[in-house]
């Protein structure tokens, strides 16, 4: 339907960009790299120790992302989950309140660990890297027009 297609994952179905989707899910990565000491903790089952969470209502694999993100970055305890708009008010999304250097190295823990986390895509500072198109890395974005819009104060994550 103009040119979205319809998946039903878990009994519950999304709508997705038909263009994008593969004929067989992607392998993957050999060695993706170090995103720097924090990532390299377990992605799955960790346990955050700050004190934040998620709320109720929030896919599980959104539940899995602020898990192992909290496990691996202590030090970040701002996620925006559940708002009126989009993949969030689906509860498939989570932005990651960080910058700089260290945005980066979570944007990269969560593109190492998509499977195990149900990641679908990931944006920081006006790139997006999508499970679709892996093999192409990190692209390049158009100006949204703000820092927030252009995802340069957070690690916008969304899963399946």
């Amino acid at each position: 339907m103009r040119g979205r297609d319809e998946l039903v994952i878990d009994g519950r179905s999304r709508w997705v960009t038909g263009g994008y989707l593969a004929g067989r899910k992607p392998r993957p990565e050999a060695d993706a790299g170090d995103a720097g000491d924090a990532a390299d903790g377990p992605a799955a089952g960790a346990s955050c120790s700050n004190g934040t969470s998620v709320p109720s209502g929030v896919s599980p694999n959104i539940v899995a992302v602020h898990e192992a993100v909290c496990a691996a970055f202590p030090e970040i305890t701002t996620y925006g989950t559940l708002r009126s708009d989009g993949e969030h008010a689906q509860g498939i999304a989570v932005d990651i309140m960080v910058s700089g250097d260290r945005a980066w190295q979570v944007a990269e823990f969560v593109r190492e660990n998509y499977q195990t986390l149900g990641v679908s895509y990931a944006i920081h500072a006006r790139n997006i890297w999508s499970v679709q198109r892996a093999s192409e890395g990190w692209r390049g974005m158009e100006d949204r027009g703000s820092v927030t819009a252009n995802h340069y104060d957070h690690v916008h994550v969304t899963t399946f």
